[in-house]
């Protein structure tokens, strides 16, 4: 069992970045995911990142958004650029234990954060 802690979200205007992180409690040898999730709609996945750095990304936010990991410090990032008040939600951070990354869909994930807030204001 790992724990997942995000933390960096903020209220920023439109057109600013912001970088989240989630900090695992122990070794991170899998894949790890982002997602989220909007008031009154489903949650959406953002992007995947494999063991080995292997990408893939949502076309929503293909291009905005980046996702990188450091495993020596258990730590996934989510950088984030050119933010729409479109992207306002609740960000998580998730984890399967496979090595290579299913489909991007919330049920493949079951290693969970609680989530952070990130508002864009136009």
């Amino acid at each position: 069992q790992v724990a997942l802690l995000e933390s960096g979200g903020d209220s920023v205007q439109a057109g600013g970045s912001l970088r989240l992180t989630c900090t695992a409690s122990s070794d991170i040898w899998f894949c790890m995911a982002w997602f989220r999730q909007a008031p009154g709609k489903e949650r959406d996945g953002i992007a995947t990142i494999d063991s080995n750095g292997r990408t893939v990304y949502a076309e929503s936010t293909k291009g905005r958004f980046t996702v990188s990991r450091d495993n020596s410090k258990n730590t996934l990032y989510l950088q984030m650029n050119s933010l729409k008040p479109e992207d306002t939600a609740m960000y998580y951070c998730a984890a399967n234990s496979d090595w290579e990354c299913p489909p991007l869909q919330w049920s493949n994930y079951p290693y969970r954060g609680q989530g952070t807030q990130v508002t864009v204001s136009s």
